[in-house]
């Protein structure tokens, strides 16, 4: 990883990023990247998440997945080859704010590099974190309070893991949520005018502005029309686990070629739409979160977690002249 950006190949060999969406997931990072990609100046591949420099981040994936993510450099150059000279080329892995490595590796081959991450308030980040990881399966406790409360063990080896993990990092939230320490990693790289943080509740509420900031940034024209996304990904809580299970198992058959079967075929094609969406139904429901304040316990253990983060959000709003506190409302704790 000692190569300097200065070394880059010649054209047509691919290319090393001029940024990087750094995450953090379930932040709008996949929003973020379909406005940049569809912006004439930018180039950014179709592998959404390449996570090559994030290699203490990654959980065993299926063959098929795994096998599109580059391992060595060549390969990752590869991904940005059809890039035009005249385009900016940047890549989104939202793995790489919680690495502890991948700053220094970005570094190393692209000091000059811009850094976009984004932060979303603590606690509704980690349930909607929780949620993916129980939808992926790498996760066999269906609250996140009971699967925080695991953290200790899960870290010092003593229980086995969930979804053939070979690594618990994924299931330790509590290290999630250390925002400050996360863009440290990266200001002690990367001078700060080249880090941009957006928070999370701003960028959802105006979409458009933000991302021509962004443009802005990334010394773009930003007068263009910001294509925004049509929000088909609608977030799911799972209802029925076992049912889960074999959706995906169908999923990922039709989807996988090394895994597609007549059978999966045939249950897509003969599925009629209003029975998948009574399966959908049936199978999942809209997350707490999304429908308003939590209730009972669930509630009383949110509060609790909230004051226990709050000197965690008082620092950072600190270190990024915001008052976080109150955009986050932990002044009503």
């Amino acid at each position: 990883m000692a190569e300097s950006a200065a070394s880059q190949p010649p054209e047509g060999e691919g290319r090393i990023p001029d940024f990087f969406v750094v995450g953090h997931e379930k932040c709008g990072t996949t929003a973020l990247y379909e406005m940049l990609r569809g912006h004439p100046q930018v180039f950014m591949p179709r592998l959404k998440e390449p996570r090559f420099f994030s290699p203490d981040m990654r959980v065993r994936e299926r063959a098929a997945a795994a096998g599109r993510r580059p391992r060595d450099l060549e390969s990752y150059r590869a991904l940005f080859a059809p890039a035009r000279p005249d385009q900016r080329v940047g890549e989104a892995s939202p793995q790489y704010l919680g690495s502890h490595v991948a700053a220094e590796r970005i570094a190393a081959l692209q000091p000059a590099a811009k850094i976009v991450a984004i932060l979303r308030e603590p606690v509704s980040y980690l349930h909607a974190m929780h949620r993916q990881n129980v939808k992926g399966l790498l996760e066999d406790q269906r609250d996140l309070h009971a699967a925080m409360a695991l953290e200790r063990d899960r870290r010092a080896g003593r229980l086995e893991l969930p979804g053939n993990q070979a690594s618990p990092v994924r299931l330790l939230y509590s290290e999630h949520v250390r925002y400050q320490e996360q863009l440290l990693r990266y200001e002690a790289r990367f001078p700060r005018a080249q880090i941009l943080v957006l928070i999370y509740e701003e960028y959802q509420r105006e979409n458009e502005p933000t991302v021509r900031g962004v443009w802005r940034f990334l010394d773009l024209d930003d007068s263009p029309p910001v294509r925004i996304p049509d929000g088909r990904g609608a977030r799911k809580a799972v209802r029925f686990m076992p049912l889960h299970k074999l959706s995906r198992a169908v999923k990922i058959a039709h989807h996988s070629e090394a895994a597609r079967s007549p059978l999966a075929d045939a249950v897509y094609a003969l599925t009629p739409r209003p029975a998948v969406d009574l399966w959908r139904r049936l199978v999942y429901s809209r997350p707490a979160g999304d429908a308003g304040p939590a209730g009972g316990a669930t509630a009383a253990l949110d509060r609790e977690l909230r004051r226990r983060l709050k000197p965690e959000v008082q620092a950072l709003g600190e270190h990024l002249g915001r008052d976080l506190v109150s955009l986050w409302g932990y002044d009503r704790l």
